[in-house]
């Protein structure tokens, strides 16, 4: 999902170009950030070092998430809490290696408060997966001890 969307965007509405739309102002608009670096534009100094590191880094924490999952597997909601984060992170992996960059374009706002940054589905997966496996991992996940 995470990567129709961000084919949708930036191909099909050129959202790279034409920059925002306004899809339910100032609650949801659609708003272009290339993001070289980590949530909120963190370490972005445009190296590609940093790219590649970044890339690096993305790779391994999904593996070790997924080698995580395999030795000590935990409930349903445990291992969907985990593809989320995986998959989230491989979908901002693609694109570092597709654009150079993530492509970042929800922006929401609310309350008189005008937030100048813009995210991603898989900012949201990362999220969700990384909340999912705190609360639902663990003692009392539910399993049986050895």
């Amino acid at each position: 999902m995470d990567q129709a969307l961000k084919y949708y965007v930036v191909h099909v509405l050129a959202l790279a170009q034409v920059r925002a739309i306004d899809v339910w102002p100032p609650y949801l608009t659609l708003r272009m950030a290339w993001n070289t670096g980590i949530n909120f534009g963190l370490f972005a100094g445009g190296a590609e070092a940093v790219r590649w590191g970044l890339i690096g880094i993305a790779l391994a924490i999904a593996a070790a998430v997924a080698v995580w999952m395999w030795r000590d597997p935990p409930g349903p909601a445990g291992r969907v809490s985990a593809g989320l984060l995986i998959g989230g992170a491989l979908g901002n992996v693609v694109d570092r290696v597709l654009y150079g960059a993530v492509a970042d374009f929800l922006n929401m706002s609310c309350c008189g408060i005008d937030n100048p940054f813009s995210f991603n589905v898989a900012d949201i997966s990362i999220f969700a997966g990384a909340l999912g496996l705190v609360v639902f991992t663990g003692e009392g996940d539910g399993k049986k001890a050895p």
